[in-house]
């Protein structure tokens, strides 16, 4: 026996779950419908082929969307809702009927490879929802059996938060208030059934709440001379998302389970955000998901440090900027596409595209965090009745908040409803943006560096 073939069944006694002969580099795309003004399912999956996508991940079973790919070549992931698990995890006919109701209509003319048992669980408050996780993912599981549909893998995708340990790589370790009631079972079933570990994984974030440590570059997978060494796995890491890929590889390992493949269920970086917001801009989104896309295409694939070489399945979040997503404005900008279908920076996610066949991108002009004042006021077409009541919320939250809008304040006059909403939103903000406070109002009000102060009237801000 020659040195290639001895060395390849090494590498598969090593990573027998690696050896699955389906697993082609294919990248993805999260369709998520958080918009007023989205186009129709059909149209949303024309512009998905039209990206380039092999694969489309939604976040519910929604049946419009479900027939629309049918005949197509993408292959889906469906969503069981966070609200029904519990439910679910004691009660096979409940997770039969979901099952029979959702999936069983749709396949195979509709290519389901994953139904994916609620999003980010781990995320939320500590709730009796974590302890049933695994138990509903069973149950569906067995209904998926029952069907006989085949090709159906079980998962649920967890966040970064699932780790409390991820520096360095090699030190990675699932948190302890979930690690033996949920992450152990969740592990056992996912090796068991050859699924793979789905993982909400962005360097943004990490970056952005650190950009002083942090190197962008290193951050958007563009370092050309930036390198990390696992002091204690000697391993090289060129980029930060290798180092929070292996993080979980050895997390994982450390239980006892190496052997688990990885599928990235959510990445990308945020085309725009709120002026507070540092490096939310076209030209970082546009380099990263790039990057992104040459990395997980490549021929042979590149895997990770801790994994060379391993083909590892790609969703970028997400198709559209959705303008009705609560949050930080960041999370209104994620996608690589407007609602009107156009491109918010071009893009190939079949990876054939060369790097410099793109056009030049617009130069970010908020790499460097933003320094003076902002106010928070009322957002262009806001609606007038939802803008009463959010007036009435910001007005009874805080000390005097709305003193100079009553009558006979400074801010009294104008006496009209955007003024007011305006100097209120702007005050609450001033006063509970370090506990938490946001300038959202369920999308009723925005950031801005310009004063709307006038006369006596002094609107409060805040300061970065």
């Amino acid at each position: 026996m020659g040195f290639f073939p001895f060395f390849l069944l090494s590498l598969l006694a090593l990573y027998p779950s690696f050896s699955n002969g389906e697993m082609k580099p294919k990248i993805g795309i999260c369709y998520g419908q958080l918009g007023n003004n989205l186009p129709t399912q059909s149209k949303s999956i024309q512009l998905i082929k039209k990206l380039g996508a092999k694969r489309v991940k939604i976040y519910d079973a929604n049946t419009k969307i479900l027939n629309a790919l049918k005949g197509t070549h993408l292959q889906a992931s469906v969503m069981v809702p966070n609200e029904i698990i519990t439910n679910i995890s004691s009660n096979q006919t409940l997770a039969d009927e979901w099952v029979k109701t959702n999936v069983v209509p749709f396949y195979p003319k509709t290519l389901i490879r994953y139904l994916l048992v609620g999003n980010e669980i781990l995320s939320n408050p500590p709730n009796t929802t974590w302890f049933n996780l695994v138990p509903a993912m069973r149950k569906i599981r067995w209904s998926v059996k029952k069907f006989g549909l085949k090709r159906i893998k079980v998962g649920t995708p967890l966040a970064m938060d699932a780790l409390e340990s991820s520096y360095p790589p090699s030190n990675g370790t699932f948190r302890s208030d979930v690690r033996d009631k949920v992450i152990k079972p969740l592990l056992r079933f996912l090796d068991r059934t050859k699924s793979l570990f789905f993982l909400d994984v962005y360097t943004y974030f990490p970056w952005a709440n650190q950009p002083d440590q942090i190197n962008l570059d290193y951050a958007l997978l563009a370092a050309t001379n930036i390198t990390y060494k696992d002091p204690v796995s000697g391993l090289t890491y060129t980029n930060l998302l290798d180092q929070m890929l292996d993080s979980v590889i050895f997390a994982m390992k450390r239980l006892g389970y190496p052997n688990i493949r990885l599928f990235i269920a959510e990445t990308g970086w945020p085309n725009g955000g709120d002026i507070d917001q540092i490096g939310a801009n076209i030209y970082n989104a546009a380099t990263y998901n790039r990057n992104v896309v040459k990395k997980f295409m490549a021929k042979p694939p590149i895997g990770t440090p801790a994994r060379p070489g391993v083909v590892i399945p790609t969703m970028i979040f997400a198709l559209y900027n959705e303008n009705q997503k609560p949050g930080p404005g960041t999370e209104r900008h994620f996608g690589l596409l407007y609602p009107n279908g156009s491109y918010v920076y071009p893009i190939d996610l079949s990876g054939e595209t060369p790097e410099s066949e793109y056009p030049p991108l617009p130069k970010p002009t908020n790499n460097e965090p933003y320094k003076g004042k902002i106010w928070c006021v009322v957002a262009e077409g806001a609606n007038r009745t939802a803008l009463a009541g959010a007036l009435s919320y910001a007005c009874g939250q805080g000390n005097r908040t709305c003193d100079p809008i009553q009558p006979g304040g400074k801010c009294y006059k104008p006496n009209s409803l955007i003024n007011h909403a305006s100097y209120a939103f702007s005050s609450y903000w001033s006063q509970f943006k370090k506990s938490g406070g946001t300038c959202y109002f369920n999308g009723l009000a925005v950031q801005t560096a310009q004063d709307p102060s006038y006369g006596l009237c002094k609107f409060p801000s805040v300061t970065l």
